[in-house]
């Protein structure tokens, strides 16, 4: 009787996990597996590219004074054409070979703090920084023995300190790509639960708050009708459908609707934004005076660059000359890459919740990372002065668009590789003014700390041991990182590279949260049914259950999976599908008395589980 009860009781909790899936992947218009008709696939796409251009856009605009660019704006728009170009060969790769999931690769801020680092070592001093604050802003650099800004002599300068990043990204990414392909990424995975998740992914979009706020902050009206037209779009005429025609083979011109708000309403909001304040420009409503509060909102802040930037740029690798390496940056930089790899660990897992695919299993979180690191050596060798890392922000724009087409951001991605070729084009939307980028920062940020806390309806809050990990976690990434802000100079080991690593690690929300609570929770004595675990479990490893075993197969390498299948050795890399599987199935189906099923189906089985059960008894 009691068998009977448990299986019974099985079956109501699988009948249950289905409804919740099912659930699941009708809350999103398209996911992962669907392609929208081309034209949607191309607005989506640009939307995407549109959500990342401001967090991409500021990594060298606020990298440039370090690199001793020093207001050299036809250098800053080729360093932003060269990052969007890495960015959109990073987003390609990993959508299709990665962890095939829509995520977007852009520039990472966890790489800004190791290389501002760097760059402020005495060997990196910025003579023509020195010079500013010593004769004020109005400088006769000829005078003072140094080449005018933006003369050979001048580029060679930043060129060097771009070239001593180059080197640093390039070897440090190395690591990332050991970690990922190598499997232990996906051995650390088996102490990671939801109570381990929550904090990493929540304290992404809330540490991000000082960002949004900066930007926001220099024209609040203009942030909060972002945010006003935006919550409107998405939310309160969502389900307006917008009378359209559409052209196919088989009924030619035909009339039909599209649900236009609910597909582009980061697109449309930032446009009409941008447009008031193309209009507030014009009418001079904006001050003109840098010093006033609301002058960043002008768009002609950035005109400069629009007339002096090239038609068309193809960056290359080692345009900026051959990439220097040494130690103490190679090790600052680790610091960087450990910190993104957490984060984007915590990025995957939201990605698949909102785009309506199952959680990424763990060949595909190990591809992932590998996939992220070869990103980083690329970024490295083009020189874009920055690494790449999964965006946040552009996963918060899935969850308000309830668009998850792996298509879509492939797409996007092209758009960066090509617009990354386009100067003019590039340079056009430097002019987005702050408050804009802003305003949608408030969104999308908010839509990813949502997703991370949505992890706790797999826990028992009830549970005093659960309150206190939670607590705890995520007022400690809160706590640390902020006095580590304010007391750069705290860690003092003896050791400058230890010191480095340990600040930047300290300093980042996401590695201090989750790690906090990664280790309360395998350390505080709790039942799998209290700590969420049972769930978390059959949503991560059940591929045959009801999370979709038939829809595993959106994590399956492209092209060639069919052929790894036959080959017993693919059994045992860590980053295929078929890891170490098809044994431990097999298995689990006699102890349960099931019947053996393959893992990719049973109308194309991968290989004999049968035979290969009865042969290892």
């Amino acid at each position: 009787m009691a068998d009977v009860n448990m299986d019974t009781s099985e079956g109501i909790n699988e009948g249950n996990e289905a409804d919740e899936v099912e659930r699941d992947q009708k809350a999103v218009l398209y996911s992962v597996e669907d392609t929208p008709p081309w034209y949607l696939c191309l607005l989506l796409g640009f939307q995407h590219y549109l959500t990342a251009v401001g967090a991409i856009i500021s990594v060298p605009i606020l990298l440039s004074g370090f690199f001793c660019m020093d207001k050299d704006t036809v250098g800053i728009s080729e360093l932003i054409g060269t990052i969007f170009f890495v960015s959109g060969i990073a987003t390609l790769l990993q959508t299709t070979f990665g962890v095939r999931l829509p995520i977007v690769q852009g520039g990472t801020f966890t790489f800004v703090t190791p290389t501002i680092a760097i760059l402020l070592q005495p060997q990196w001093e910025c003579p023509y920084t020195k010079a500013r604050e010593q004769n004020g802003t109005d400088v006769n650099f000829t005078a003072l023995g140094l080449d005018e800004i933006g003369s050979d002599g001048h580029r060679e300068i930043w060129m060097k300190r771009i070239r001593e990043i180059q080197g640093a990204i390039m070897v440090a990414s190395i690591f990332q790509v050991v970690i990922g392909f190598s499997g232990i990424m996906g051995l650390l995975l088996r102490f990671i639960g939801p109570l381990a998740i929550t904090p990493t992914i929540a304290l992404i979009g809330i540490s991000l708050f000082s960002a949004g706020s900066s930007f926001a902050s220099q024209q609040w009206w203009i942030a909060l009708t972002t945010m006003f037209l935006i919550t409107v779009f998405s939310q309160y005429m969502r389900n307006v459908n917008v009378p359209c025609f559409s052209i196919t083979k088989e009924k030619g011109c035909s009339k039909t609707k599209l649900p236009i708000f609910s597909l582009f309403p980061v697109l449309l909001a930032m446009i009409i934004s941008w447009v008031i304040c193309a209009i507030l420009t014009a009418t001079d409503v904006l001050p003109n005076d840098p010093n006033k509060w609301g002058y960043s909102a002008r768009t002609d802040i950035q005109i400069d660059v629009l007339q002096k930037s090239k038609w068309f740029r193809f960056p290359y690798p080692g345009q900026w000359g051959l990439p220097t390496v040494s130690t103490a940056s190679v090790f600052g930089m680790l610091a960087g890459v450990l910190a993104s790899m957490v984060e984007s660990v915590g990025d995957y897992y939201a990605c698949a919740r909102l785009s309506g695919a199952p959680p990424p299993p763990t060949h595909a979180i190990n591809r992932g990372i590998g996939i992220e690191g070869i990103g980083c050596i690329l970024a490295g060798a083009w020189g874009s002065g920055n690494g790449t890392t999964s965006y946040s922000e552009n996963i918060g724009a899935i969850g308000i668009t309830k668009v998850g087409s792996v298509r879509v951001v492939q797409v996007g991605g092209i758009v960066m590789v090509v617009l990354g070729c386009l100067g003019k084009f590039g340079a056009l939307f430097a002019t987005i003014p702050g408050p804009v980028i802003g305003g949608m920062f408030m969104i999308t940020f908010g839509m990813v700390t949502a997703v991370g806390l949505s992890n706790l309806q797999y826990v028992d809050l009830n549970s005093s041991r659960n309150i206190f990990i939670l607590g705890v976690s995520i007022f400690f990434g809160f706590s640390m990182p902020e006095w580590m802000g304010r007391n750069q100079d705290a860690v003092d080991t003896g050791n400058d590279i230890v010191d480095q690593i340990l600040t930047v690690l300290l300093s980042t929300s996401m590695f201090v949260g989750g790690t906090i609570g990664l280790v309360l929770d395998n350390t505080i004595p709790g039942t799998d049914e209290e700590r969420g675990i049972r769930k978390w479990r059959k949503l991560t490893q059940d591929s045959d259950g009801p999370t979709g075993g038939s829809r595993m197969h959106i994590y399956d390498i492209p092209l060639i999976q069919n052929c790894l299948n036959k080959v017993t050795l693919f059994r045992y890399i860590p980053f295929c599908p078929s890891f170490l599987k098809k044994a431990t199935h097999a298995q689990s189906k006699y102890e349960k008395g099931g019947v053996p099923v393959a893992m990719y189906g049973v109308e194309n089985p991968a290989v004999d589980v049968t035979e290969e059960y009865n042969t290892k008894i």
